[in-house]
């Protein structure tokens, strides 16, 4: 793909992916994909950036794949969200006025939101002390933002440690708490996207929702309004407390929430062995039509995707279309592709999202 950054050369790259993903999905008599653009810069809210020192100076710096020896020094970061941008002039003027903030500091990372919200983590090569509070602490106040300090056993939370993000789907507003270090989807607007292709492809249900691997509750709170109850499971702690807060400050009782990897619900709904964190759960109880799942890079194990066939419909998005080629291979025998999407998460990369709806046939 062209590294010249501009709309028609961003054409060219989503272009080249739709033609990836009608290859791959090609073999199952996929139909067309919708495909769902991304601004071609300051989409992504999260970045990373190691720190190089040059004299009495340090500078925000990425290194090519393999090279942790020739550092690209960076001043902007176009991709990168507006909010972004503008914290990084001023954050490393921060650190360049003070030796608590700069010292021994080798590491910078920043969480943004749509919604404006903004936390930066900054990691150091030694304990934090006192004089690194209080400079931290004025900081946080000047640039408006969270600031979380991390060293070696050391952890300081200035504000909150963790983001406030609001994303629309279907003329609703719905809230995330998005905590710092667990995982949250990089580019808002597509994740919007991919929301609302998700809430359509779902339907108007009169049954029941189970969802696997459902992270901070990402999906499952506007899927939850189309369905009559749901049961989701995620084995994050971190992904867990931020889907139960997100379910209570978005006033939804309509979803039971269990701490169960994918792997362990198959053997529970199998009979294979109880759980206790299943107690209280009255399996029976759900008139499951469709499942939702959002598998890691891996895919489904070959166990899950055997699960996922008992059900009518299943609703999959996938950050590697190959894995998701290789599970609906395993399904195709029972179920057909009805919808498939394209999501361009990542431009400028070869990585993509995608989702199908598998409808039993």
């Amino acid at each position: 793909m062209s590294l010249i950054r501009n709309p028609e050369s961003y054409a060219v790259q989503l272009d080249e992916k739709a033609a990836r993903l009608r290859d791959l999905l090609a073999p199952f008599a996929a139909p067309e994909p919708q495909v769902f653009d991304s601004p071609w810069e300051h989409y992504r809210l999260r970045a990373e950036f190691r720190l190089w020192r040059e004299g009495e100076d340090r500078h925000y710096a990425m290194f090519a794949a393999g090279d942790k020896h020739t550092p690209i020094l960076i001043d902007d970061f176009p991709i990168a969200s507006q909010r972004i941008n503008q914290l990084m002039p001023r954050l490393k003027a921060a650190w360049q006025a003070s030796k608590a903030l700069s010292f021994k500091l080798f590491q910078v990372e920043f969480l943004t939101t749509l919604s404006g919200d903004a936390l930066i983590t900054l990691c150091y090569h030694r304990p934090l002390d006192a004089a690194w509070q209080a400079d931290a602490e004025r900081l946080a106040a000047d640039l408006g933002v969270s600031v979380i300090g991390r060293s070696r056993g050391q952890r300081l939370v200035i504000g909150r440690d963790f983001v406030e993000e609001q994303l629309q789907v279907a003329g609703r507003t719905f809230r995330y708490r998005q905590p710092e270090g667990a995982f949250t989807q990089p580019n808002g607007i597509v994740c919007q996207k991919m929301l609302q292709w998700a809430y359509d492809a779902l339907g108007e249900r009169q049954d029941d929702l189970l969802e696997l691997y459902c992270g901070n509750g990402n999906f499952t709170l506007p899927l939850s309004t189309r369905v009559r109850k749901v049961l989701a499971t995620e084995i994050s702690k971190s992904s867990v407390n931020a889907a139960l807060a997100n379910l209570a400050d978005n006033a939804i009782d309509s979803i039971e929430l269990v701490r169960l990897s994918a792997e362990e619900l198959t053997q529970a709904l199998n009979n294979v062995r109880p759980f206790r964190r299943l107690a209280g759960i009255d399996l029976a109880s759900y008139d499951f039509g469709t499942v939702f799942v959002d598998p890691p890079r891996a895919g489904m194990d070959p166990d899950t995707c055997e699960l996922t066939r008992r059900f009518e419909r299943i609703l999959y998005i996938s950050c590697n279309p190959e894995t998701l080629a290789s599970n609906i291979a395993q399904l195709h025998d029972s179920h057909r592709i009805e919808r498939c999407a394209l999501f361009d998460q990542f431009p400028w990369t070869h990585h993509m999202e995608s989702g199908v709806l598998l409808v039993r046939r």
